[in-house]
């Protein structure tokens, strides 16, 4: 008979331990379709923010305008993203992210559409590179009777010049590409995140949560890399003669293969969506099952029965749930510690999706880096410091088993930390270049008020230049000009490259002492004490980035542990969809047209409109760049202090009523004891009672 017994026991045991076994599996292939859909995320975002500059100058637009189509990206969030987060979790999930995987890749295919049907890029407006040319364009010198290229142009090349360069309104595909790239992306994190939590051990969730955000920094990385290396190559590369491009990667006119990155990007995110359509919709919970609560047990039981019962009524089903959403979303609206939460993130995370759009142009504007170099530059050293504190941040929070107001106060103190690194970026603006012209007179000798319509001098005034044209010139006196004719040069070392221009009149009226008066093409570097205040950038950035990431983990704890358990899923979309309405879409916007009024000479397009900016006046560039950050990172950390007060003021509050409670128990159990002591007999001393 015991034999019988343990037979059925193990037999009984077998089927458990395979329930236990697949749920590990399952949960944990979850997580690492899920990693590698947060890293194609990642890589996308990474690779458009990285091709900002490149995009700008390729379509010949305004950095407020780049900014429009960066925001795209949460405009498709916008369209799906309250449904996603409510409906989802009531469908099958894992499917659903898959599908936006899939919608994510597509989008991103399409933003690299307009390269293979705008033409050849123009990078001047004289300059017009064709395919079969192995020769540099004309350019324009000082000559007393010179008649302007642009003016000798005929009608017919003219006409063949618009065929061959940007179309004008072609930005409008990486607009909507970007806009369908946002739309996919959406159900990725509510719903893995939700998911994530559900079926995780107790207690474990900030630690997956923590390790799923470090191991996705693998795709800014990889995104990075490839960006530096496609900056590199020329746009038209494969379809042009290189020989024939007289510009260099450090050129502000320079524009990479931009196009290349979305590609890699949309097929990679393609690939990521098929092991979701093999996955369960739920798994079953873990040995150590977490305690779920009586309201939740209660919804679910209420959701199945009205499922069963409106079967044949689904006008009075849809009508439930949008009902079911209005009450959802009151009772997580009138949670003052959310909402405390919802706005305190949307200030960070406004001046960190306004950063993160112009990091790159900032550093190529501010300190001459190039595009390659600037990413380059970003993957080795901000992104492994943002995994490394992302990492460290999930491993505190389970090592320490915090609280939510422990959660609070441990943002707080990281998000102190740096923002008393990121003040430090003021110190290291570097001064404006020196450009005849825009910083400094034609002749070089003496500074200028205003950079608008400075008077030519006495070195240029007879030869009949284009003020327009940008096509700068290093003299060896250290002084960009904005183009050969305006440095008064006579004559060119012709094609061979570098190309050198000599007998400039305006070098030589600097009176620069070697007597060398000839400029060589492209703008002169930085001076040694602006790339020593780039190092300490770099220094500052990584410590700046590394207590940021830290508190990453706790702030985002903060969103979904301050509501019930069964409106996780829409805490996190309605976050989701604020941040993105509020601070995503206006952000790069408000942020590019801020920076466009740092702008000193802008690009004018063969309309005769203005097209992108050549170069920035340093200081309003960097003053307004880091202003309007610190500002918003300023406010958010009045709002942290907000929270902590009012968590302490809940919790004392809940305090005093526990203590009223029990007093009033206390009170009510020696009242009963007294109504009830005339039926007990006094005892003796000795022990006894008297009946």
């Amino acid at each position: 008979m015991d034999q019988n017994q343990h037979l059925n026991n193990s037999t009984e045991a077998q089927p458990s331990r395979k329930r236990k076994t697949k749920c590990c599996n399952g949960f944990k292939l979850f997580f690492a379709a899920l990693t590698l859909s947060f890293i194609c995320k990642a890589l996308n975002a990474v690779i458009m923010k990285s091709s900002i500059t490149q995009i700008e100058r390729r379509f010949d637009i305004t950095s407020s305008v780049v900014g429009l189509i960066d925001g795209s990206f949460e405009m498709g969030n916008l369209f799906v993203i309250v449904f996603v987060s409510y409906f989802g979790s009531k469908l099958h999930r894992p499917k659903i992210i898959g599908i936006g995987c899939l919608i994510m890749g597509t989008g991103s295919i399409l933003t690299a559409l307009p390269h293979f049907f705008m033409g050849y890029y123009r990078y001047s407006k004289e300059t017009l590179v064709n395919p079969s040319e192995n020769s540099t364009s004309s350019l324009s010198t000082c000559l007393m009777d010179q008649t302007l290229l642009l003016n000798t142009t005929s009608p017919e090349i003219v006409g063949q010049g618009h065929e061959k360069e940007s179309v004008s309104y072609a930005w409008i595909y990486v607009l909507m590409g970007n806009m369908l790239r946002g739309i996919g992306e959406t159900p990725i994190g509510p719903l893995g995140i939700s998911y994530l939590d559900d079926f995780a051990k107790e207690g474990h969730s900030s630690f997956y949560l923590g390790s799923l955000n470090a191991m996705a920094m693998a795709g800014p990385v990889t995104g990075l890399l490839l960006a530096s290396q496609f900056a590199k190559m020329w746009v038209d590369i494969g379809y042009v003669d290189l020989r024939s491009i007289r510009i260099t990667p450090s050129d502000s006119r320079w524009v990479g293969a931009w196009w290349l990155g979305f590609l890699v990007a949309g097929l990679l995110s393609i690939i990521s969506s098929i092991p979701f359509f093999f996955l369960p919709s739920s798994l079953d919970k873990p040995q150590k099952e977490r305690k779920v609560s009586i309201s939740s047990h209660l919804l679910k039981t209420n959701e199945e029965k009205s499922q069963t019962t409106n079967l044949t009524n689904p006008r009075q089903k849809l009508t439930e749930h949008i009902t079911g959403l209005i009450q959802s979303l009151k009772s997580i609206l009138t949670n003052p510690l959310y909402m405390i939460v919802l706005f305190l993130t949307w200030l960070q995370i406004s001046s960190f999706i306004g950063a993160f759009t112009y990091a790159f142009k900032y550093v190529e504007q501010q300190y001459g880096q190039s595009a390659s170099e600037t990413n380059m530059l970003f993957g080795m050293t901000a992104i492994p410091t943002i995994s490394i504190g992302m990492f460290t941040g999930g491993y505190i929070t389970k090592k320490f088993k915090f609280t939510l107001l422990g959660f609070a106060k441990f943002s707080f103190a990281t998000s102190l930390v740096s923002f008393s690194f990121h003040l430090l970026n003021f110190a290291l603006v570097c001064e404006s270049k020196p450009v005849a012209g825009l910083t400094l007179t034609y002749d070089g000798n003496n500074p200028v008020a205003s950079h608008i319509n400075v008077p030519l001098s006495y070195c240029n005034s007879d030869c009949n230049c284009d003020k327009n044209q940008w096509e700068p010139v290093c003299g060896y006196n250290g002084i960009t000009y904005v183009s050969p004719c305006l440095a008064g040069c006579n004559s060119s070392s012709g094609n061979k490259k570098p190309i050198v221009f000599y007998n400039c009149s305006c070098v030589e009226a600097t009176g620069f002492q070697n007597g060398n008066n000839s400029a060589h093409l492209g703008e002169c570097p930085r001076d040694d004490k602006c790339k020593r205040k780039f190092y300490f950038y770099l220094a500052v950035q990584t410590m700046y980035h590394f207590f940021t990431a830290l508190g990453g983990a706790s702030t985002f704890m903060l969103i979904f542990k301050n509501v019930q358990p069964e409106l996780k899923s829409l805490a996190v979309g309605f976050h989701a969809l604020t941040i993105r309405a509020l601070g995503g879409i206006p952000a790069p916007i408000y942020f590019g047209a801020l920076i466009d009024r740092a702008c000193m000479k802008w690009s004018i397009n063969s309309h005769g409109k203005r097209g992108s900016c050549r170069i920035y006046n340093s200081i309003l560039y960097g003053y307004t760049y880091w202003g309007l950050m610190d500002s918003l990172k300023f406010a958010a950390l009045i709002l942290y202090v907000v929270l902590i007060f009012t968590m302490k003021k809940k919790l004392q509050g809940k305090d005093t009523k526990a203590s009223e409670n029990g007093k009033k128990a206390m009170n009510e159990a020696n009242l009963e004891s007294l109504n009830d002591g005339h039926s007990v007999p006094p005892a003796r001393a000795d022990g006894e009672t008297h009946f």
